[in-house]
């Protein structure tokens, strides 16, 4: 494939001394070298993926590094957020990312922009950079980005990971003469149902999976800048870290698909993203201080309830609230969970929490489906409880 960016200027003394090992590549070279320099990228997320992008796009003298994020640095996703020291918790990650790609490389520029990439802002955050990629976490964010990315006509490198196991591809809906558009909604053409994908926060993750499937993603974008080898449009490579294996597989055009003219309204709603009660059922929540309230009446025998704690089991072993009983969303989805749920109750009121609420609001509406009413549950979950209940226990 052609180079996607024009050379830069010459190189100065200290590029070449910097990048002499890329230079002396065949078929990258000093010109190659020039074209990384005026190359302008944008990265979505400086987390698990984010961070390894990041850090080999820095190192690899892409001149221009736009990283969007909204989040703060966590202790709890050190273990794969390795761009950010311990000493950055709390503090925003674009911030972070700027301090630790300048100590780097200083030749390039970084430009931070905290701020979650939305309908309203994507295309223009998209607007003028010449590859994209995306290393974000849930599938409305997906979506949107895919859209934005084939209305614009940049080529998106896309990456996921899930426990072991990891996917790369690069989708590009005017890709250059003799190659086949491809895009994220010809790998997804429909998002799966909600909850049938855990999130890392619930299924966990292997940190170094995001080392592996974040290289190939900033591979990825220097072939594409510089016209190195055969790029990954229209194919899907998965990697297996528990068996270490690595597969590549066609993706190729839906025969029925239409082409992306605008963004979609409302992309939560698209990926079935609804508040508690979206199917009629009355919303109702406990917060956290009036949960600890009613335990201690329960605990007297002046309230009778079952608080229900739909996490998995290992997630309850590292912290939980006192008198829950486990029914995890795993079995729930899978199962009759009105059943399930009318079977822990005993003809009880019943309050549902997981780890931070979209587990317990999505089986508050299956209970409404199932036509059980006196059902509630705990925005925030486990860990508003930690923040405000009892700070003792670890957040994770």
């Amino acid at each position: 494939m052609e180079p996607l960016v024009e050379p830069g200027d010459e190189l100065t003394a200290d590029e070449f001394t910097r990048y002499s090992r890329q230079v002396l590549l065949p078929g990258l070279g000093s010109v190659g070298q020039r074209r990384l320099k005026n190359a302008r990228v944008l990265v979505i997320g400086a987390g698990g993926l984010g961070s390894p992008v990041l850090t080999y796009l820095a190192a690899a003298g892409v001149g221009t590094i736009s990283v969007i994020d909204d989040d703060v640095v966590e202790v709890s996703n050190l273990h794969r957020q390795v761009l950010h020291a311990g000493s950055a918790t709390g503090t925003p990650k674009v911030d972070s990312a700027v301090r630790a790609l300048t100590e780097l490389n200083p030749l390039v520029t970084v430009k931070p922009l905290r701020a979650r990439i939305t309908r309203d802002n994507a295309l223009d955050v998209i607007e003028g950079h010449d590859v994209v990629l995306d290393g974000t976490d849930n599938f409305a964010t997906r979506y949107l980005v895919g859209d934005a990315c084939s209305i614009a006509g940049v080529p998106l490198v896309w990456g996921s990971v899930f426990r072991f196991d990891g996917q790369v591809s690069v989708f590009w809906s005017r890709p250059p003469q003799g190659h086949v558009p491809v895009t994220y909604r010809d790998l997804h053409p429909t998002p799966p149902p909600p909850g049938a994908v855990p999130s890392c926060a619930e299924g966990g993750v292997l940190g170094v999976t995001c080392a592996a499937i974040g290289s190939v993603m900033a591979t990825e974008a220097i072939k594409l800048i510089t016209g190195v080898g055969e790029p990954l449009l229209g194919r899907i490579m998965l990697f297996d870290a528990a068996g270490m294996t690595w597969q590549t597989i066609r993706v190729r055009p839906a025969p029925d698909a239409v082409p992306v003219g605008e963004l979609a309204a409302d992309y939560e709603a698209f990926c079935g993203i609804s508040a508690p009660g979206g199917s009629g059922g009355e919303v109702r929540e406990v917060s956290v201080g009036e949960l600890a309230r009613r335990l201690e009446r329960r605990g007297r025998g002046e309230d009778d309830f079952v608080l229900v704690d739909v996490r998995e089991p290992e997630e309850r072993l590292i912290a939980s609230i006192p008198g829950a009983v486990g029914l995890p969303w795993s079995v729930l989805r899978t199962g009759d969970a009105g059943a399930l749920l009318a079977e822990v109750a005993q003809g009880r009121p019943v309050v549902l929490h997981c780890k931070s609420g979209g587990r317990s609001a999505q089986a508050l509406e299956m209970a409404h489906d199932a036509g059980l009413d006196d059902v509630a549950h705990v925005p925030g979950g486990v860990l508003r409880w930690i923040d405000e209940i009892d700070p003792t226990q670890p957040r994770y």
